[in-house]
């Protein structure tokens, strides 16, 4: 059974036009250069036709896996979510004990996950160590680079 995730009303409206752009325009175009490829002669010899029918099953591939991705996908209603513990899609500000420095994230999908736009994933290690947590709580994560204490300032909803 698939995983079921959680999107805002954003980022499924992004998934879907996606999948809608790869049948429609994606297919035409692997589809063109299949025809080209095929126009240019023998099919045995033809380097270009099997790489573009690898193309094809590539992207036909994509598809599948997004509208698998889509049909397990639910909407969070941030109105009735609860402020008091980080949960998907809080923004939390959190301050690095030992170096005083301060940040905001949200934490948000897979998919929607976008550093630069302060957005990470709810599977990362640190979106792991906040979930569940309140504010003040002062919580030892690991990541990559070793152990940090964090202390949660502050949580809200976008």
């Amino acid at each position: 059974m698939a995983e079921v995730s959680y999107y805002t009303k954003e980022g499924l409206d992004k998934l879907k036009e996606e999948l809608q752009y790869l049948k429609t325009t994606g297919r035409t175009n692997i589809a063109n250069a299949i025809a080209e490829a095929r126009d240019k002669g023998d099919l045995s010899e033809n380097a270009e036709y099997d790489a573009a029918k690898e193309a094809q099953g590539l992207h036909e591939t994509k598809i599948a896996k997004m509208e698998e991705v889509l049909s397990n996908a639910r909407i969070l209603d941030e109105s009735k979510m609860d402020t008091s513990k980080v949960l998907a899609l809080s923004v939390v500000k959190i301050k690095n004990v030992k170096t005083g420095a301060s940040m905001s994230y949200q934490l948000v999908s897979e998919s929607e996950a976008d550093m630069k736009a302060g957005k990470i994933s709810v599977t990362s290690p640190i979106a792991k160590g906040l979930l569940g947590k309140s504010v003040g709580e002062v919580i030892e994560i690991t990541v990559p680079a070793g152990k940090i204490e964090f202390e949660i300032q502050e949580i809200s909803r976008q």
